[in-house]
């Protein structure tokens, strides 16, 4: 059988399999194979090993790559996102510039009702076209994992749209994609005095829609003061995990709102955000199985002070990383940065970078067994860098692409 040979690589990066997402001090162990060999056989690892124990010569490969002075990383995995949104928001850049709050962009029409109001004039196949750009162009920046969410439509109609639009971006990317039904984002003008009317909307009409059609994966809500309070939250994942979808919770992004502990009580696969914790959110998570994504970079472009990860880190929690990419709090899909901001703003450990988007990333979407680490039987995603001087100038240079290539399911982009 035709084999790919990648030969030479100076430092193979994160080569483990584990049963569960890593905490505590493990996440500084990142195991590495330093002058390395990979072999790609049908888009899968197929074994990995020291260049001194090749066990085959060139002539068995098809393709050969030699990686000289070139690191080998797993393809990042964003296990937080609004990709498919219909379009960009600068307008409110400059009303943050000019002093204005989240939540005074929010009162004034702005924010998520912004987007539902754009998302509600265009057409699917534009709303499509728009999230495949967005979509290819972070595969370029070496993520190969994403999860996506609606929540800009809240409107029946607004949310199955955007839910297929995703289902089309899984049948035919190379990245992997989950999907996560986020209709409680916020509440639509029209039951801003009815609260109890969304829920209902949400939970009768929306939620077996999307059951029957298998639209969605998870089941996510805005758990914040001003939006869905704990109790709500609690409602609205019940009512989606009766139809399988499994719970993950924007949680304590701009208040210590109870997020976390509720999203522990419902067993969510991630609690997402963490900006303002306090110290029972900490213990809350510290002792669950529950993953907590941090977005730095939504914490920098809204300038809020960054998620305490040494915090929470510390106190034993499994974290991820991912982007936020969405157009109102943080308007970009790179994870190169996303890792670079963890070390420099978060005091995150390179080696504690990588697997927070990489491996615990891949568990946040419970795509660990193919994705997050190359080790033989997962899935050929991985970033090919420049030469580099190590590990650590990755997040050091944080101004340069330092991606050679990108390979996703054994083909280069």
């Amino acid at each position: 059988m035709a084999a790919t040979l990648i030969q030479n690589i100076r430092l193979l990066v994160n080569t483990r399999s584990t049963e569960k997402p890593l905490r505590g001090k493990e996440m500084q162990e990142l195991p590495c194979i330093p002058d390395a060999y990979m072999i790609i056989e049908d888009g899968i690892i197929a074994a990995t090993g020291s260049m001194n124990e090749l066990p085959y010569r060139e002539g068995h490969f098809s393709t050969v790559t030699d990686a000289s002075g070139q690191l080998l990383l797993p393809a990042w995995c964003d296990s937080h996102t609004h990709l498919v949104f219909p379009a960009s928001r600068e307008e409110e850049f400059i009303d943050k510039i000019k002093g204005l709050s989240y939540a005074e962009i929010a009162a004034k029409g702005g924010g998520i009702l912004n987007s539902a109001a754009k998302l509600q004039a265009m057409s699917e196949s534009d709303l499509l076209n728009e999230s495949r750009k967005r979509l290819d162009e972070i595969s370029r920046m070496g993520t190969g994992v994403v999860e996506i969410k609606s929540g800009y439509g809240l409107t029946t109609e607004g949310e199955i749209r955007m839910l297929r639009v995703i289902k089309k971006l899984k049948e035919e990317s190379p990245v992997a994609i989950k999907a996560s039904f986020l209709g409680a984002h916020t509440y639509p003008p029209a039951y801003k005095e009815n609260h109890e009317g969304y829920i209902r909307l949400l939970t009768e009409e929306m939620l077996p829609l999307i059951a029957g059609e298998k639209l969605a994966d998870y089941i996510d809500v805005f758990c914040e003061e001003g939006f869905f309070s704990p109790e709500e939250t609690e409602k609205i994942c019940l009512a989606g995990m009766a139809v399988g979808l499994k719970p993950r919770i924007h949680a304590n992004q701009l208040h210590a709102s109870g997020g976390v502990q509720t999203g522990v009580k419902l067993g969510a696969i991630s609690v997402d955000h963490l900006e303002s914790m306090d110290e029972e959110a900490v213990r809350s998570l510290a002792g669950s199985d529950t993953i907590g994504t941090l977005l730095p970079t939504a914490a920098f472009f809204l300038r809020m002070p960054y998620q305490p990860a040494r915090q929470l880190i510390d106190a034993g929690c499994a974290i991820a990383l991912a982007t936020d990419y969405n157009p109102g709090s943080s308007p970009s899909g790179n994870m190169n940065l996303v890792a670079a901001m963890s070390c420099i703003q978060m005091r995150m450990l390179p080696e504690e970078v990588i697997n927070a988007a990489t491996l615990n990333g891949a568990f946040a979407l419970e795509l660990q067994k193919d994705y997050g680490s190359l080790v033989a039987g997962k899935k050929a995603s991985f970033i090919l860098t420049k030469q580099v001087p190590g590990l650590a100038y990755l997040f050091y240079a944080f101004g340069q692409s330092h991606i050679d290539k990108v390979m996703l399911n054994g083909e280069w982009l």
